[in-house]
């Protein structure tokens, strides 16, 4: 059972987003970086239907250098090498996931199963996954919960709106999976040891054109809130008391 999961390098959660000068772009000279959620727990299911099923795992991405770093991660859980697509442009998800299907047909392994995260946590797209089916003729099924491999076939459930969805896919096959599908595990010291001596290959690849360009991003509005100084000292007390009346949380 050869399995490759894709990740994407995103902001960690909890990041101060700031953009650069022309709007474009995010300006990460600040952040920390890590992996969806919902391709973490790719990650796992990979690890644990090769663990049971035997065969390889591989873990690919598309970004700068830096990103060798969330391939490493990966690598600590278990996963076997790694790939990197690199750039230092941020592309769409047309060319990001025409360069992933190009890279997919050039590797030496035949994969059976191709997993991705249902959604990236920065941009919010959807499409990578079910665009990559497209362009090798796979069958794929997004939204994923629940996984299993039997008889050359693989299981797919979700939620959907009257209850579950079953799926039944030939392989290979395409899923996107969702966080809650599995509880990731922590990498061990022995894990991060052995990852570093991993292979990961690179990849050098042109941006394709794409029907739809990024114009300009724009940072939601910040929360507000207002302070108002009541006194000082016991000065302060009757101010408190009148407030707390008129919040009713007093009787007078």
């Amino acid at each position: 059972m050869d399995v490759l999961v894709c990740v994407k390098r995103v902001p960690a959660t909890g990041g101060r987003i700031t953009l650069t000068d022309d709007e474009r772009d995010i300006d990460t000279k600040s952040l920390g970086f890590t992996v969806s959620p919902h391709e973490e727990c790719a990650v796992e299911e990979a690890v644990r239907i090769t663990e049971q099923h035997g065969g390889s795992s591989v873990v690919l991405t598309l970004g700068p250098e830096a990103a060798e770093e969330q391939l490493r991660d990966a690598l600590a859980l278990g996963i076997e090498r790694g790939v990197l697509i690199e750039t230092d442009e941020r592309w769409g998800p047309e060319s990001t996931a025409e360069a992933i299907a190009v890279a997919i047909v050039e590797q030496e392994t035949q994969f059976d199963l191709l997993m991705f995260g249902n959604e990236a946590a920065d941009s919010a797209d959807y499409q990578v996954g079910i665009r990559v089916a497209h362009a090798l003729d796979l069958p794929c099924v997004t939204g994923v919960k629940s996984l299993e491999i039997t008889d050359g076939k693989v299981v797919a459930r979700r939620e959907g709106s009257e209850g579950i969805e079953v799926f039944e896919l030939e392989l290979p096959a395409v899923v996107t999976v969702k966080e809650g599908i599995n509880v990731p595990r922590y990498p061990s010291i022995p894990g991060r040891l052995k990852a570093k001596k991993k292979e990961i290959a690179r990849i050098a690849t042109e941006r394709s054109e794409e029907a739809i360009e990024s114009v300009k991003l724009i940072l939601p509005p910040g929360r507000t809130s207002q302070v108002e100084v009541l006194g000082s000292g016991r000065d302060a007390a009757p101010a408190v008391v009148d407030m707390l009346m008129d919040l009713k949380l007093v009787a007078p």
